[in-house]
Parts: structure tokens; sequence; C-alpha cells
């Protein structure tokens, strides 16, 4: 009588359950969807947009529970995207760098707020580059330049622009001087200069090169075996090409030198990888992402680059828009939401991680059409209505 009643018992329970919730995937607001739903939706905004190729990683309880690719890693040949193939990281080379920032941080071997220029044996216009085109001789005369400091540099407040040859307003100035815009500290301003500014003065000060930080720090501990700031030969068969909106091929650039502010190579199930790395950490409240994400900076520009970007706004309070060590934060009912992108010709990337409730995403694309489905991959993902999709410039395809 008493196995009878167990079999009940467990026939009632097995009823009650949601059916094939192995395959569903869980949301912020606790709803949740079908894997296979989620995979035809997604379909279908790839080809309503014109997407080449897509891959999409979603993370549930702090690990990996979907990820799939669409489309094309070269469309000319029509060979199809796998989530295992290289990509141009771009921007979300910051991220890994702003990790290891705060690791040396935590170890006591970088103060944040110790100027950059107590870490250099001459002056900071006077450091030499490889490249030299690439040094800061021209903020000589301007005395700023010594109150920069490395939480500065990775919360974007430099005053720096975002690369030398472009205006704050995103003009292309062909000369190519670098000057410091406002007083450094008091506003955001995205800036890959400021962020290979101190990339350079790091391995200055440590004696160690930002690949070997990299592999020593993330790759190699994590198994992001197909990972790397500069490019490898191994590499050479397994890449995918950038697209141009109207569907033309770039030709693939090869970076010979580590670039913190972008040029890390990386596939969608390594950097996947990453993030679950950093998002189980923070989970368990880190010494290492208390320091990644504290917040730095209010942010209340109305848009991240371009001439919006100089202008003001209150928009941004809803969600209280701030940056920490290269990346950006977010409030949410969720939770804190910590989150990079990456853009750059042809290819377009988001993450958002909320670790409080152990939900993100992942969108890497080889396509300049890809950010025009973000805001709907992200709502329909994970119904993460809280990334800042016009300041970020995501405007839809259809909108």
């Amino acid at each position: 009588m008493q196995y009878l009643s167990i079999l009940i018992s467990l026939f009632i329970i097995l009823s009650c359950a949601p059916p094939n919730s192995q395959n569903e995937i869980q949301r912020l607001d606790d709803s949740t969807m079908q894997e296979e739903q989620l995979t035809q939706h997604i379909q279908a905004l790839v080809d309503s947009a014109n997407v080449t190729g897509l891959t999409v990683s979603i993370f549930n309880e702090h690990s990996l529970r979907y990820q799939k690719a669409f489309g094309y890693s070269n469309v000319a040949s029509n060979d199809s995207l796998q989530t295992n193939q290289v990509f141009y990281g771009a921007s979300l080379s910051k991220a890994v760098f702003g990790y290891i920032v705060a690791e040396l941080v935590h170890e006591g071997k970088i103060d944040l707020d110790k100027p950059l220029e107590h870490y250099l044996e001459v002056p900071l216009p006077e450091m030499p580059f490889k490249r030299e085109w690439r040094n800061f001789s021209k903020i000589a005369d301007d005395p700023r330049y010594k109150i920069i400091t490395p939480r500065m540099c990775m919360a974007h407040t430099t005053g720096l622009p975002n690369w030398r040859w472009l205006s704050r307003e995103g003009e292309f100035t062909p000369d190519g001087e670098i000057k410091i815009y406002f007083d450094p500290g008091t506003e955001y301003s995205y800036s890959g200069e400021g962020i290979r500014l101190l990339q350079k003065v790091m391995e200055k000060h440590l004696d160690v090169g930002l690949e070997e930080l990299a592999q020593d720090r993330v790759f190699t501990p994590l198994e992001m075996n197909m990972s790397s700031y500069v490019w490898q030969d191994r590499f050479e068969d397994v890449y995918v090409n950038g697209h141009t909106k109207d569907q033309q091929i770039f030709e693939k650039d090869i970076e010979d030198e580590a670039g913190a502010a972008g040029s890390m190579e990386t596939t969608p199930e390594d950097y996947a990888k990453f993030l679950t790395h950093v998002m189980t950490l923070a989970s368990k409240d880190s010494e290492i992402t208390n320091i990644l994400f504290e917040p730095n900076i209010e942010i209340n520009s109305k848009k991240q680059f371009g001439p919006l970007s100089l202008e003001k706004t209150d928009a941004n309070k809803t969600i209280g828009l701030n940056y920490g060590l290269g990346w950006g934060i977010l409030d949410s009912p969720y939770g804190k939401g910590y989150f990079k992108e990456g853009h750059s010709e042809g290819f377009q990337h988001y993450s958002i991680i909320f670790p409080e409730a152990g939900i993100g995403m992942l969108l890497m694309a080889n396509s300049d059409n890809a950010e025009s489905i973000f805001k709907e991959l992200l709502e329909l993902g994970i119904k993460d209505t809280y990334t800042p999709w016009y300041w970020e410039h995501y405007i839809p395809y259809n909108m």
C-alpha cells in the first residue's frame, strides 16, 4: 500500500511538471521559451534584416544553456557559420582587459587612482611606441595628462577621443592629432586611445606584454584555446569574414601587435567560457568582480557615439547607466546588468550578464546589419528590456 502511494505521488509530480522543461530557456521575468521556438524566431529575424551570420548564446543558472549559429561565415562560398569559428572580437577585447586589470589591482600591482605618470621613468608624452604615430607627444603642452589614472582609462573619462583620427562627433580627422577634450575624470566619452595608453603603461611597468598576461590569466586557465590578442596560424582555416550591409566581403585584417582596445580574435564558444567565469565570480561576490564592476561615472549622454554623445539627457537615469572597468553597468529589477559591445567593419557584437539572476546573453555577428536586430533578440531571448538600445544606436531594421 505504501509502495502504491509513492507511485501515485510520483505520477502526480511528473504530471504537474512543465512539458519539455529540458528544452526551455529561462528568462529574466521568470517566463520561459522553447528552444525550437526561439531558433525559429531568430532565423526569421536574420532573414528579414539581411544579417549574413549570427551566433546567439544564452546563459541560465550561470552556465551556457543555448548556443546556435545562423547564416554564413562567408556568403560568397556559402559556408555555414559555426560557433567554433574565429571572429574578430573588436571591443570585446576591452572586457577581457578590464578583467585582467581588476586582477592586477586586487594583487596590489596597480593602483587605479595613481596617475599613469608615476608608473613611468619618463614623462608620459615621451613614452616610446613601436609605431611612432601612436605616441602621445602632442599632449606635452597640456598639463592635464599628468592627472590621468588607470581608472579614468578603463571608465572612459580620460578626455581623449575614441581614436585620434576621429573627432568626438565621429568625423574623420586626417591629421590624427591626439588631444585632451575635457578635464580628465569629469565626463564619460568612449576612448580606445585611453585603453591603449593604459595597456602600454602597464606593459612597461610590469615588463610583460598583454598577450602573455591574457594567456596566463584568462585564455589558458579557461581553456579558450582559440582566443588571442594577436593572429595565430591555427586561426587560418577557421576564421569568419566580416560583411557590409549589402553583403560585400571584408578581407581579413591580420593583427601582429596586441591591442587591449580591439585586437582580440575569439570564438563564440570561447567567449561564452569567459562570460560564464565572470558571471559565476560576480554571483559569489568575488573581490575581483567587485573591483571590475564598481561604478565610476554616471552616463548622461543621449548616445554613446556621434554628435548626440555631446548632448545631455535624463533618460539614462531609469537604468542608472554607469561604467566600471571596461564594462557598462545598468540597474534592473533583477539586479545589476553588466554589458560590453563590439563594433567594427563587418563585425557587431553584444554581451550582457545579470549575475544575481544567473542569466545572460552573447550576440556575435559578422554582418553590418546585425545590430538592427539586437533589441528584439535581447527581449526575445532573455526579456532584457534594460539594455539602452537607443544610446547604443541599435536601431531596429523595421523602425
